[in-house]
């Protein structure tokens, strides 16, 4: 598995008829937000049609037609409302099957939330992968597939080009992720918090990110530290740097960030370190050498001793689970 290369990247949200709103707006919103911050995404709506009606009930025009997609782009299928989620459902139509075929084929990156798995499913994008769906489909999809892993009691499931969602504000958290494998946990954290959402994990992973623990206060100077410490996790900083980051003497900082997050600041850069050796180890396929310097662990075997302390198991475990 190779991580995915920071960049420009075109999101292409693909309407189906009665797409759920929230499947929608919600992922497409993190991308939107992710975007502002410096994150190169650039979002196209597409469909069969140049309109569609929301299951909700609102007309949705100016919608483009189905582009060519591939290497570099995100097609991204929302959920929509499925009356039948039985054996017999037609989901879409031959020409968007086709469609989410060649675009695999061309090597596109395409990510399912909630009922859009079904798409991905009659399109054959999901035999032989994990993959996971609403909970009241997971069993209808099990019948309708045989031949994907449907996963259940998991926010969101990545198995090689193609990602799936539970359901509805799942959605978010699938979203969330895809911008974390892209831009960094640190950037994904800032999307997080401008939408005030908290950044959650899937089953096999903390529920909530370093990131945004120890974020519920209102000390501003604590806040441009732990900032600054998340936007430079590989750069070694004395506390008399973070200092002056906060405009505090470090005496004075250290007594602002425990009585506000109630660890000190080595322990939290600590935390975030390793969140990210932890992401990284799962989404790559660096050694683990490299992802201990690049988080910022000089050294490997210090990195071994502190990431089994805190996660139970040494780095190598994860690297074997993963195979």
């Amino acid at each position: 598995m190779e991580s995915v290369t920071a960049g420009a990247t075109r999101v292409v949200v693909l309407v189906l008829p009665e797409v759920n709103l929230l499947d929608l707006g919600g992922p497409v919103q993190v991308f939107d937000a992710a975007a502002a911050l410096g994150a190169g995404y650039r979002l196209e709506f597409v469909a069969e049609a140049e309109r569609m009606r929301s299951a909700q009930g609102l007309a949705l025009a100016g919608i483009g037609r189905l582009p060519e997609v591939g290497p570099g782009d995100l097609v991204l299928v929302p959920g929509p409302r499925l009356r039948e989620p039985g054996p017999g459902l037609n989901l879409v139509s031959e020409p968007v099957v086709e469609w989410l075929r060649a675009g695999h084929r061309a090597g596109a990156r395409i990510a399912a939330v909630c009922t859009g798995a079904v798409a991905l499913g009659d399109a054959g994008l999901l035999d032989g992968r994990r993959c996971t769906t609403h909970w009241g489909l997971i069993e209808p999809m099990r019948r309708r597939f045989p031949a994907a892993r449907v996963q259940d009691g998991v926010l969101y499931v990545h198995d090689g080009p193609i990602s799936t969602s539970a359901g509805i504000s799942a959605g978010v958290d699938l979203a969330l992720s895809l911008v974390e494998r892209d831009h960094g946990p640190a950037l994904t954290a800032a999307v997080a918090r401008e939408l005030v959402v908290y950044l959650r994990r899937d089953g096999s992973q903390a529920q909530i990110s370093p990131f945004l623990r120890h974020r519920d206060h209102l000390h501003p100077g604590v806040h441009r530290v732990q900032d600054h410490i998340a936007a430079h996790l590989n750069t070694p900083r004395t506390l008399a740097e973070l200092a002056a980051v906060a405009h505090l003497s470090p005496r004075g900082l250290s007594r602002a960030f425990v009585a506000a997050t109630g660890i000190t600041p080595l322990e939290y850069q600590q935390q975030l370190r390793l969140e990210q050796a932890a992401a990284m180890l799962a989404e790559t396929d660096l050694t683990i050498e490299a992802v201990a310097a690049r988080c910022g662990f000089r050294d490997a075997r210090h990195f071994r001793r502190l990431y089994s302390a805190r996660y139970g198991q040494p780095p190598s475990a994860v690297r074997a689970e993963g195979r």
